[in-house]
């Protein structure tokens, strides 16, 4: 017997991959949907496959299918779609209706339309969304910010449907107007990170001691049961094992090495040169993206380019998991100190321990070490930097030897790896009391009169010193 529609209580405008799986697993989870599309073929071909749902033509019929407060979800391009999208809804809603933008929109963007919103009596909620389109379907990881009011009425639903893991449902409110998107653009910047430590591992193996990819995954996997266990480990070694339908051979080895980026990488270095936070793990695997692109001018400068033969000794292999774990709490460490100075500058309160937790199931960036992470802002939600706790500083302690060997090895073999690299000298550079900054402040006083302090007087004003004098 045909399923018959419910009446709806939840809006989803937009089914692309992610909308689609997000109102199955409401549905899944108990809320009747009205969908829209605005190709309304999509909204006609999804309502055929599930019956139960209301399709509507219109951004009013949608409106009017459902109850006040009304609550609807759009997952739609970032940008100007989302612009074009809220002026056509915003004359149709009344007081206390709520849109959410789940896309990866700009931080500020989401500011500017949540107080444009707030002005008209509406709601918008900008809600970073993590886990692709299985997550979507079967459980994400759900970042929501803006009013406190909104993240209430909505809060049933987004847990019903939010990743499990043994730490409660992977959704919490993150804070007001922007908050849920600058955490979402910030994780998509850890996210980068861990993709680039875990690709120079694989060049490591692969360049450096002669691994195939078979022989790769299966130390991936064997690494996978220990403190490396995560999502993105055990994705790169189930990659590694498909095997191309025209050769025989692993598909990866026919994957051209030009890598793409939609952008909220380079948001996390913009706001972090905004915020004056260092993030070199972050950037530096950014750079290697930007890097892989010049592929022709690569393979041009192949031959002209000395260097030495790529091969590493096999003690490296040894290195190569504690090196790994150090260099991912480095970079895990950037992430949360950029969020804090988020949170400050914005006046968010963003809960660092609740982020944690809620990557813990369902988002890309998943890993054993959240708990870590979790534990040491249990401990200090005031915590300066992640390495400063005293279980992170203990593993870094341990990893710091391995992870110096291991680049010192990789360089001496001439593989690249910019990450490993960043995330050491984030290390040293964090743990070093004096850094050689005296003399650039020096320099620049000297050429351009920028004034610097004295380092022998207490609470030091800033002067000026000529420098240059002709006998100089």
């Amino acid at each position: 017997m045909p399923r018959m529609p419910t009446s709806p209580t939840f809006g989803i405008i937009g089914l692309g991959t992610m909308g689609e799986n997000l109102a199955l697993n409401l549905m899944d989870h108990g809320t009747p949907v009205a969908v829209w599309n605005l190709e309304t073929e999509w909204t006609d071909r999804f309502v055929a496959a599930h019956p139960e749902a209301v399709g509507v033509k219109t951004l009013a019929d949608l409106v009017r299918a459902l109850p006040r407060p009304r609550r609807m979800l759009m997952m739609i391009k970032a940008g100007a779609p989302v612009d074009a999208t809220m002026e056509k809804l915003a004359p149709l809603c009344e007081a206390g209706d709520i849109v959410i933008d789940g896309g990866n929109s700009w931080f500020k963007d989401t500011q500017r339309r949540e107080a444009a919103w707030r002005d008209k009596g509406l709601r918008f909620v900008g809600m970073g969304v993590s886990g692709g389109s299985e997550g979507a379907r079967r459980g994400p990881s759900m970042m929501p910010g803006g009013a406190k009011e909104a993240w209430d009425a909505l809060r049933p639903a987004l847990e019903s449907i939010a990743a499990q893991s043994k730490h409660g449902a992977c959704v919490a409110y993150v804070g007001p107007d922007g908050a849920g998107h600058f955490v979402k653009m910030v994780h998509n910047g850890i996210e980068y990170g861990d993709m680039q430590l875990i690709a120079e591992a694989y060049d490591v193996l692969r360049r450096g001691l002669g691994y195939d990819a078979a022989r790769i995954a299966e130390t991936f996997d064997a690494w996978n049961q220990g403190p490396l266990d995560s999502f993105l480990l055990e994705l790169s070694a189930r990659v590694l094992r498909v095997r191309d339908d025209k050769t025989g051979a692993p598909l990866v080895d026919k994957v051209l090495d030009v890598a793409g980026q939609k952008g909220t990488g380079k948001w996390s270095a913009q706001i972090a040169l905004d915020l004056c936070v260092p993030i070199p793990t972050i950037n530096a695997a950014i750079d290697a993206r930007l890097m892989s692109t010049l592929k022709a001018e690569r393979v041009a400068a192949a031959p002209l380019l000395t260097g030495p033969t790529p091969r590493a000794d096999a003690a490296v292999l040894a290195a190569l998991p504690p090196a790994l774990y150090a260099a991912k709490l480095c970079s895990y460490a950037q992430g949360m100190a950029l969020i804090a100075a988020g949170s400050r500058a914005y006046q968010w309160s963003v809960d660092l321990r609740e982020m944690a937790r809620i990557w813990t199931g369902g988002c890309i960036i998943r890993a054993r070490l959240l708990e870590d992470v979790m534990r040491a802002f249990e401990r200090r939600p005031d915590l300066p930097n992640l390495m400063l706790d005293d279980d992170v500083r203990r593993a870094l302690a341990g990893g710091q030897g391995p992870l110096r060997a291991l680049v010192g090895a990789a360089q001496a073999a001439g593989v690249p790896v910019p990450a490993l690299s960043a995330s050491l000298a984030y290390y040293d550079g964090y743990r070093t009391a004096e850094l050689p900054q005296n003399l650039t402040q020096a320099q620049r006083d000297a050429f351009g009169a920028h004034t610097y302090q004295r380092n022998d007087v207490p609470n030091p004003p800033f002067v000026h010193t000529e420098w240059l004098t002709p006998s100089s």
